[in-house]
C-alpha cells in the first residue's frame, strides 16, 4: 500500500486540508471555515480520521498562520502564541491532531511550508538555495530555507514586518499594522489597500495608481531581503500577486532601488527569472505541507 501523507494549510479564514502523494497524486481537499479552534481543529481531525483509522495514513504537515512558537522542548511547541485573530491566542494546535491521528505531525509557518513547497516540487528551483517565498495577501509574510531546511531562530522570520522608508508627501496612509503601523504588511498588503483607497483591491482597475504604489513598498521589501539573506530566488505569491503586471512591475523597481550595487546577472540582466511567481500557483502551501509530511525524519535529523 502507498503511503499517503496529509496536509494543512491554515489560514485566518479557512483551512485548507489535503490528502496526497504528491502535486500529481492528490486523492482528497476540502476546505474548512476557520471559525473557534475546537470547531475548526475538531472539523480537520474528521476529514483525516478515515485515512489514519485504516492505516494509510503515515504523517502530517502543518503550515500555519502565527506568530507559532516552533521550538522543540519548549511548553508551547506547537501553539499559534499572541495572534490577532480573535480567540486563536495560546491555541495547541499540534498535539490535538497528533493525539487524533496517531501519526507524526510536521509544524511550521505557512509561508515555510510554501517555501518547502515551491522548493521540492518545483523542478527549476531544486538546486537554489538559500531560497525566499513572500505571501503578499491580507497580511504580508516570508517564508526562508536556508541548507534546505525552513529557517528558524529567536522564534521564525518576521520579516513581512519590515520596516520601510516613505515619503508621507506621497502617501499619507498610516499603515494597518497594530504594531508598527507603517511597515512593509502596514503599507502593502491587501489589508492596507483595501483602507487606503477605500475599496477592494481586487476592485481597483489595471491603470490605478494604487499597483505603482503597491509595487514600490513590495520592491522595498524584496530589495531588503536581497540584501540581508542573498537569496538565490524570490517567488512572490499570494492573492494580490495575483494582479496582471504586478510581479513586472515588482521586477523593474527591485532593480531601480538596487541601483547597480549587487552586481550579478540575475539582477542586472534575468531578474524575470530570479523573482518570479508560484510555481504551484496557490497550492504552495498545501503542496508545501504534504512534503514537510513526506520529508518529516530528513528535516528534524
Amino acid at each position: 500500500m502507498m503511503p499517503l501523507y496529509g496536509a494543512i494549510e491554515a489560514g485566518g479564514t479557512k483551512f485548507n486540508c489535503m490528502i496526497a502523494r504528491s502535486p500529481e497524486d492528490i486523492i482528497a481537499e476540502t476546505r474548512i471555515p476557520t471559525t473557534t479552534p475546537h470547531e475548526t481543529l475538531a472539523a480537520a481531525i474528521a476529514f483525516f480520521q478515515p485515512y489514519a483509522s485504516r492505516g494509510e495514513l503515515v504523517a502530517l504537515g502543518i503550515g500555519t498562520f502565527g506568530p507559532v512558537d516552533l521550538q522543540p522542548g519548549s511548553p508551547t511547541f506547537g501553539y499559534i502564541t499572541y495572534t490577532p485573530k480573535p480567540g486563536w491566542s495560546m491555541t495547541d494546535f499540534y498535539s490535538p491532531l497528533q493525539r487524533a491521528l496517531g501519526v507524526p505531525v510536521a509544524f511550521e509557518t505557512d509561508v515555510n511550508a510554501a517555501a518547502y513547497g515551491e522548493h521540492t516540487w518545483v523542478e527549476a528551483n531544486r538546486s537554489l538555495d538559500p531560497f525566499v517565498y513572500v505571501t503578499v495577501g491580507t497580511g504580508i509574510g516570508v517564508g526562508t530555507l536556508v541548507n534546505g531546511r525552513p529557517l528558524h531562530g529567536l522564534l521564525h522570520s518576521e520579516a513581512g514586518h519590515l520596516l520601510l522608508p516613505r515619503d508621507t508627501d506621497l502617501d499619507p496612509f498610516d499603515g494597518v499594522c497594530p504594531f508598527h503601523g507603517a511597515c512593509l504588511e502596514g503599507m502593502a498588503s491587501g489589508t492596507a489597500m483595501n483602507q487606503r483607497w477605500g475599496q477592494p483591491a481586487e476592485t481597483l482597475g489595471d491603470d490605478h495608481p494604487a499597483w505603482q504604489l503597491e509595487a514600490d513598498y513590495l520592491a522595498l521589501g524584496v530589495a531588503n531581503l536581497v540584501l540581508t539573506l542573498s537569496p538565490k530566488r524570490i517567488v512572490l505569491g499570494g492573492g494580490v500577486m495575483q494582479r496582471a503586471g504586478l510581479l513586472q512591475k515588482v521586477q523593474q523597481k527591485v532593480r531601480m532601488v538596487l541601483n547597480g550595487y549587487i552586481h550579478t546577472p540575475n539582477i542586472l540582466a534575468n531578474i524575470e527569472s530570479y523573482i518570479v511567481a508560484p510555481g504551484l500557483g496557490t497550492r504552495s502551501g498545501m503542496l508545501g505541507a504534504v512534503a514537510l509530511a513526506k520529508d518529516l525524519g530528513k528535516i528534524e535529523a
